[in-house]
């Protein structure tokens, strides 16, 4: 077993293109089911600064890999909203 803190600690890269895509902001959990629906990604911009806005990045739990012990692997494309 797993807790969410724990995910939360591990950076998410992307096999695509080996990119980091950030860390685990939030988790959409379907209580109904007990099943994970999205993880969403905090990403700072490419200027980091005190000026510079976070984004969102959402990625659907089917594209997860692989969770490993400092990692989370994930199969995405890009897309212009940001949804994976």
């Amino acid at each position: 077993m797993i807790k969410v803190s724990e995910l939360r600690a591990r950076e998410i890269i992307n096999v695509v293109d080996g990119r980091r895509l950030g860390i685990i902001k939030d988790i959409d959990i379907d209580v109904a089911r007990g099943k994970i629906n999205t993880l969403i990604l905090s990403v700072s911009g490419r200027m980091s600064g005190f000026w510079s806005r976070e984004e969102e990045v959402i990625v659907a739990w089917q594209h997860v890999l692989k969770i490993g012990i400092d990692v989370i692997l994930v199969e995405v494309n890009m897309t212009r909203d940001n949804k994976y």
